[in-house]
């Protein structure tokens, strides 16, 4: 029984937006992260650190959702900025349930336990978006889902999952690393980052939170495992 993660799988099995285009190591990504996934099993829990499908609706991503879907195991996913399908979570709900995904989860304004681990977050904010008045508000929306995940949490131990990196050379973002030093989280996931950017992601132990990139290229497509019980 393990907890593993992992980000930014691309999937495009009802748009043409494969990302082989970009060649390098995105070459046959689609049948590596089948080949990776195959590690799983039906007592594990998977966290998909958003970008998940390059779908534009629900109904679009379908094939996306049924590819994951039948991975072995529980799988719970954030959102990403390529998500143009995400909705309320209301909705996304009722689609899987409809569909038949029941080994689906969403992790938006809420948590999930793996054991008595308490897996938060949100999608995050980065560097890239613009901080004018829109995106202020978009930003603030952002704290107030992570603040609620960790409240959620209680007391217990807490691993967050985020799509953009805290961190970066030459980039912090000081609001979502104070949240994460004010509720305990000694461990952090995020995505994001590809090609020549992974060689500025920071890793490992800082202000005392674990930061780790699983963005699937960065992983070769290998699920990171996280926890093990």
């Amino acid at each position: 029984m393990a907890l593993y993660a992992i980000g930014d799988t691309h999937l495009s099995f009802c748009v043409d937006k494969p990302m082989d285009v970009f060649g390098g190591n995105w070459t046959g990504y689609v049948e590596k992260l089948r080949e990776g996934f195959s590690v799983l099993t039906e007592q594990d829990t998977l966290v998909l650190c958003g970008d998940l499908s390059w779908g534009m609706s629900l109904e679009q991503a379908e094939q996306d959702f049924r590819f994951l879907h039948e991975i072995p195991g529980k799988k719970i996913f954030l959102k990403g900025n390529h998500d143009y399908w995400w909705t309320t979570a209301a909705k996304m709900e009722r689609f899987f349930a409809q569909k038949g995904f029941d080994s689906l989860s969403v992790l938006h304004n809420n948590c999930h336990f793996y054991q008595d681990v308490a897996l938060c977050g949100t999608r995050g904010w980065f560097y890239e978006e613009e901080r004018g008045e829109h995106s202020a508000k978009i930003f603030n929306r952002e704290l107030m889902r992570l603040e609620t995940s960790l409240k959620a949490a209680g007391d217990r131990e807490k691993i967050c999952f985020l799509h953009y990196p805290p961190l970066y050379h030459g980039y912090r973002c000081e609001e979502i690393i104070e949240l994460l030093k004010r509720y305990g989280v000694k461990q952090c996931c995020y995505g994001h980052l590809h090609g020549g950017s992974h060689r500025l992601a920071v890793s490992g132990v800082q202000e005392g939170v674990e930061f780790t990139l699983v963005a699937a290229d960065y992983l070769n497509f290998q699920p990171k495992k996280i926890l093990e019980f």
